[in-house]
């Protein structure tokens, strides 16, 4: 946390969001087509242009590498599989390692959850058959040498991913390092998958861009495995990988259930609250995320012709689960709520109940209305508590049958 920054309620500025089923015209969205023909555009445009910036399609040359399948993995529970996502003709170029877990109980296809991960592949499990990443790493980060990863960061991230766990649930987990995709400092776009698509504009994409970017190819490739159920795939993220589930799932309507932890701004916290982290404060310390046009809103968030709850709104009428750790004042829980709160009438529009309370709850006392939110004791990060609330959340949504 900043010491500068605001965590006191009373030292909120007035403030009025958006709406977002009123049109650029002034039009009400009184119905679903108009909604989907005419807002749910101009909303993603506005963040297209205003904050990440436009995020491209596939790209040409793109093929895959499968690598052997281990079927008795982790002591005979679960399948692994490895795959890397090429992006260009050449070996050396852009690629991203996929890796996969699935359980060997109950019958295929499986539903899963996708997100990236922050240390590499080889870091989410002890697991001695991932391959050790070959990625840049930032020096400081614990065994990395000349910022490449060794064997000492092996299962040095085992607790963001219960990987036992979520096979027992019935889930399989797809996995990739985000620095795969784009290396997180400010680098000119330089590096990673950005150079893939020359010319850059002010509204040209930003690291949770390519990141994003990445987990549409990741499910690309997941429509192609029959052992994995693409029509039930939840995309989840913490902290910056929180705001990239939500763009991937807010851009990337085959996601059937969108998944933020902690994400604050930038993510699920309304940026008009300037409460903690604000937009000023992300974009001079990761002025690489966000496109160009978002620099100018350091200061003037009432100027945004968006806020975050209309991001929210972009998922409907699909599940989406916002979560909130009550230490993490960074990332602003109450804004985060909030967000769910105002985007509930963009998903009653659509015929569900969206969030179905109007308080925010007390602590570990979650909600799992289509729009689910909780807030947990404890700092910024993700817990088990967290992966079972997500868990519980997707068996009640996408009707996974738990093992």
């Amino acid at each position: 946390m900043s010491a500068g920054a605001n965590y006191s309620e009373e030292n909120v500025p007035p403030y009025q969001l958006p709406d977002p089923l009123i049109c650029a015209n002034g039009r009400a969205v009184e119905d679903a087509e108009t909604w989907r023909r005419i807002r749910r555009p101009e909303i993603v445009h506005l963040f297209e242009q205003e904050m990440y910036g436009k995020m491209p399609g596939r790209v040409d040359g793109t093929w895959i590498e499968h690598h052997p399948v281990a079927k008795d993995a982790l002591g005979g529970a679960a399948t692994r599989k490895q795959v890397t996502i090429h992006f260009t003709a050449s070996p050396g170029g852009p690629k991203m390692n996929l890796l996969i877990y699935q359980p060997n109980r109950g019958s295929h296809p499986y539903p899963l959850f996708l997100g990236l991960n922050f240390g590499g592949n080889h870091t989410i499990h002890a697991d001695p058959g991932i391959f050790l990443s070959d990625a840049w790493f930032p020096e400081g980060f614990p065994g990395i040498v000349n910022n490449r990863a060794t064997e000492a960061t092996r299962g040095f991230g085992v607790g963001g991913w219960p990987v036992e766990h979520i096979l027992q649930r019935g889930y399989a987990i797809a996995t990739a390092y985000y620095g795969d995709l784009d290396p997180d400092y400010p680098d000119g776009f330089k590096d990673g998958v950005h150079p893939l698509f020359p010319g850059r504009g002010p509204d040209a994409w930003g690291a949770i861009g390519a990141w994003a970017w990445g987990l549409n190819r990741a499910l690309d490739y997941i429509e192609t495995d029959s052992e994995l159920d693409a029509r039930r795939v939840a995309v989840q993220g913490t902290s910056r990988l929180g705001k990239t589930a939500l763009w991937a799932g807010a851009i990337d309507t085959r996601f059937a259930l969108v998944i933020s932890n902690v994400s604050g701004c930038g993510g699920a916290a309304l940026s008009r609250r300037k409460f903690g982290e604000t937009v000023t404060a992300i974009n001079t310390a990761f002025p690489h995320q966000f496109c160009a046009n978002f620099h100018q809103y350091n200061d003037r968030e009432a100027d945004l012709p968006i806020d975050q709850h209309m991001l929210i709104a972009l998922v409907a009428p699909r599940p989406v689960y916002i979560a909130s750790a009550m230490e993490d004042l960074w990332a602003d829980p109450r804004g985060e709520f909030l967000s769910a709160y105002y985007a509930s009438p963009v998903y009653r529009l659509l015929g569900t109940d969206g969030l179905s309370v109007a308080d925010m709850p007390g602590l570990s006392q979650p909600v799992m209305s289509t729009i689910g939110y909780h807030i947990r004791p404890g700092m910024h990060g993700i817990t088990n508590y967290d992966w079972d609330c997500f868990m519980d959340f997707a068996d009640k949504h996408m009707r996974a049958v738990s093992l």
